[in-house]
């Protein structure tokens, strides 16, 4: 490939990109990115499914004898108004799982995602001659809610497709553009998201002894939960959790009877999460009990996410692969978001390696002469869900690419 050929190939991605960021979907409503991952896949002459798991595509290209390699990139974007001001920046609306309308942006760089694997989708089309084994492309849906891989697992991925010898991927984050960071073993968190509602009893502001508070209840509840992390928890183990909603009332002068509570745990063992969820329980119901609710609680998990496990073996073999001419690979150590990725390595009975993507602006670390000093940039920067957060375009996509190209190719047989 001629460095004019990849310079006009990474302009149309570029151009690829600011078009999905502009047209962002919720999760399992991601037709119009389906289609157009499903279109440049057949023109690259991949055999393409659409519809796994809803809205998932899935694009095979079989070259011959050898490993199949499975490289995944997740579609869907959140319910976040944009604020960064681009030019491209998205003004789209849809509707949340609750029927809510609410703006839509790819505010977690999905769209960098779908665009780097196209592009990876292309170099590996373009160089078939060089390698052989059977690739498969995997453009998941409802990566935000945890649902995603579970549907295209459920909808026959591995009955309908071949089964992988090794599971790649990778998350674009706020690390220098260039850098790709990878961690051995558990990387990503464990997450469990609860739905809370107390039930209290309503009634006139002006006499709350003929009441039972239920904002009283839940702001009691809040508090208390706030000692799980800090007082169940061994000081060498990790655990985060997380109140991020609190509903309850519409008037300052009535006493309604009802309070929501919405629940994030995220945890790297499994005794520490059940552990912190009985404690977030037994929490729960005794604050309600303690306030005279008149009802028990309701609790409903919503989203479960599992432990990410990165394999040793992949994990040191891309270190010494990126390293070696795709960007400066560095252990980033676990990070307590979370990624139902695994999912797809854990049904194959394969490893798994994913890795982590730099998307920010490289000149933001000019000088930079300590890896605390580049820790505090990162820290100060819109990060992940943010309504600000906005990758770099170049060299993110070019490092991505270049990044999913190797990374295939070292598990695919090479020929010649």
């Amino acid at each position: 490939m001629t460095n004019a050929v990849e310079e006009i190939q990474l302009a149309d991605l570029a151009g690829l990109y600011r078009d999905l960021h502009a047209h962002p979907e919720l999760s399992f409503s991601e037709h119009r990115t389906a289609g157009i991952v499903a279109g440049r896949l057949r023109d690259l002459g991949y055999q393409v499914t659409s519809g796994i798991g809803r809205t998932g595509v899935v694009g095979t290209l079989a070259n011959g004898p050898g490993p199949t390699v499975l490289l995944r990139a997740d579609m869907d974007a959140l319910p976040v108004l944009e604020q960064t001001g681009l030019e491209y920046a998205s003004t789209a609306r849809g509707t949340d799982r609750d029927g809510t309308d609410v703006p839509v942006m790819h505010a977690c760089g999905h769209d960098m995602h779908v665009t780097c694997l196209l592009g990876a989708a292309a170099g590996l089309a373009d160089g078939r001659d060089s390698w052989h084994g059977t690739l498969m492309l995997v453009f998941q849906p409802a990566e935000e809610g945890g649902g995603g891989a579970k549907a295209m697992l459920d909808d026959g991925l591995y009955e309908r497709f071949p089964v992988p010898d090794i599971v790649l991927g990778q998350h674009v984050m706020q690390l220098p553009a260039g850098v790709l960071g990878i961690h051995p073993g558990p990387a990503f968190a464990a997450a469990d998201e609860l739905r809370v509602v107390l039930h209290g009893r309503g009634g006139h502001g002006s006499r709350p002894e003929t009441t039972v508070d239920p904002i009283l209840m839940a702001a009691s509840t809040v508090l208390r939960l706030q000692g799980v992390v800090s007082r169940e928890v061994a000081a060498d183990e990790a655990a985060v959790l997380t109140v991020g909603a609190l509903q309850a009332g519409t008037r300052s002068n009535i006493i309604p009877d009802r309070a929501e509570l919405l629940v994030s745990l995220r945890s790297f063992d499994a005794k520490v999460r059940d552990r912190a969820l009985q404690a977030t329980e037994r929490i729960i119901r005794a604050e309600a009990a303690a306030s005279g609710a008149p009802r028990d609680p309701e609790i409903t998990m919503t989203v479960s996410f599992p432990l990410l496990v990165n394999d040793l073996q992949a994990c040191t073999r891309l270190t010494e692969l990126f390293n070696g001419g795709v960007g400066w690979a560095l252990d980033p150590g676990r990070l307590t978001g979370s990624e139902d990725v695994g999912l797809l390595a854990t049904a194959a009975g394969a490893p798994l390696a994913y890795w982590l993507l730099g998307g920010a602006d490289p000149a933001l670390f000019a000088g930079v002469s300590s890896v605390d000093d580049a820790r505090a940039i990162v820290d100060g920067l819109p990060s992940n869900h943010s309504p600000r957060f906005a990758p770099i375009i170049e060299p993110t996509i070019r490092t991505g690419v270049a990044a999913l190209t190797a990374a295939a190719r070292a598990w695919l047989g090479t020929t010649g």
